[in-house]
């Protein structure tokens, strides 16, 4: 059987997708909640990853919008250093690390998801705002990019990408009235997205349609 690895079960979408892959897979599920990973601590990161089996199918589906009990900045004024570098490292160190020491264990076609956010696009940037959570999420789209580069000099058929998995119905969008998907739907579609894709994709940036977003 193929084997998964879902970083993030914690969450809405990343229990979603380790669900759906169940049903073909062997999933390995890591989160700080159920296995004591943080995805800021290299050591922990390290730990987790260092004796899994060979990997087909992951998705890094870990994230913050911001740290608790705090809202994204609508202005300059509201930014605060200490806000964004833990935004940062959640959002951005976080798949870094994941992607560092998740590579080695990948399979000569293994695919990898990274899930980013819309809101990282600068090209797609027209309200302003979001200012911590906007550049990790820009800063995880290039860190996925450079990693699809350097794993497929080694591995020409694996399939590394940024995904935008959608306004989805979890915690972590309440509040908010955007158009929403419940989270199978969304795990449904980013699988969908990431099986279908091909080498040639890999290092792209697309949403849960399959479509390419600018960067």
């Amino acid at each position: 059987m193929k084997h998964a690895l879902i970083i993030g079960t914690s969450g809405g979408i990343g229990a979603a997708l380790a669900d759906h892959l169940a049903a073909n897979h062997d999933v390995t599920r890591l989160s700080r909640s159920e296995t004591g990973l943080d995805v800021t601590d290299e050591a922990s990161v390290q730990a987790a990853l260092a004796d899994i089996a060979p990997v087909d199918i992951a998705f890094v589906a870990t994230g913050i919008l911001m740290p608790d009990g705090e809202r994204p900045e609508k202005s300059l004024d509201a930014v605060t250093a200490a806000n964004m570098a833990r935004t940062f490292a959640v959002n951005a160190i976080g798949p870094a690390l994941a992607l560092k020491h998740l590579s080695p264990n990948l399979t000569d076609t293994g695919r990898v998801g990274v899930l980013t956010a819309r809101v990282g696009s600068i090209g797609d940037n027209r309200m302003g705002g979001w200012y911590s959570y906007r550049a990790a999420k820009a800063a995880a789209n290039q860190i996925t990019h450079g990693a699809a580069i350097e794993i497929g000099r080694r591995r020409k058929q694996t399939v590394v990408v940024a995904l935008h998995p959608g306004t989805v119905e979890t915690a972590f969008t309440e509040g908010y009235t955007a158009p929403k998907v419940d989270a199978a739907t969304s795990a449904a579609n980013l699988i969908d997205v990431l099986t279908t894709l091909t080498p040639e994709d890999t290092g792209g940036f697309f949403d849960y349609a399959g479509k390419r977003i600018e960067w």
